[in-house]
């Protein structure tokens, strides 16, 4: 058995699949890989790497997965953190604050869904000032 993981994929709490998916891929650059209906209750969305999926209420029923959650999405460079806060602000995104740098060592910004539950984005600067 190896010791490495894959990437986890986070299950975001979501009211409506078509209103969250329509936001993700519109606002966020996510694009449907499959699912996105009320009926199936889940939908696969993917940008890059980092993949999610949606669930509506009757799918998490049995889980009991409850919203708002907040989901990090950890990138390479403060360059990337404010790439990306500028091409969400563009495609009118929820930003709930600009990337600042926070005395945890993390230069991070927040978004948000229609559903309240957030997107932080943030590059992890720490090993910069131990190197």
């Amino acid at each position: 058995m190896t010791a490495d993981f894959p990437s986890a994929i986070p299950e975001i709490p979501v009211s409506d699949i078509r209103v969250a998916v329509d936001h993700y891929c519109r606002s966020l650059g996510f694009k449907l890989d499959w699912g996105g209906d009320e009926e199936g209750g889940i939908a696969g969305i993917s940008r890059g790497s980092c993949r999610i999926f949606l669930t509506n209420g009757a799918f998490r029923q049995v889980y009991g997965n409850p919203k708002p959650v907040v989901i990090w999405i950890n990138l390479s460079s403060c360059e990337e953190v404010d790439a990306l806060y500028q091409s969400w602000t563009h495609r009118e995104a929820r930003i709930v604050g600009a990337p600042e740098r926070k005395p945890w060592k993390l230069y991070e910004f927040t978004a948000s869904d229609p559903d309240g539950n957030g997107l932080r984005v943030f590059y992890d600067f720490a090993w910069e000032e131990r190197a």
